[in-house]
């Protein structure tokens, strides 16, 4: 049984449904944000846009790990 490449597909799952959260998390929480003080949205934009790129280059980091060749057990 080939089991590796089953890992690599949960992975792919995995690391897509967290980066989903995390993204939603951060949006939400900035929608939050300036809805409770209007004048800072150009900052928290900016630190929002900041938040995304930095969850979904953990995503990609983890797509990647799936891609590098491991040896498998005899």
């Amino acid at each position: 049984m080939h089991i590796v490449g089953y890992l690599a597909a949960l992975g792919f799952g995995l690391a897509a449904i967290g980066s989903g959260i995390g993204v939603g998390v951060i949006v939400g929480k900035t929608i939050e944000s300036v809805a409770r003080q209007p004048e800072l949205q150009g900052r928290l934009t900016s630190l929002m846009f900041l938040g995304i790129a930095l969850t979904e280059a953990l995503c990609f980091i983890a797509i990647a790990i799936g891609f590098i060749p491991f040896p498998s057990p005899s």
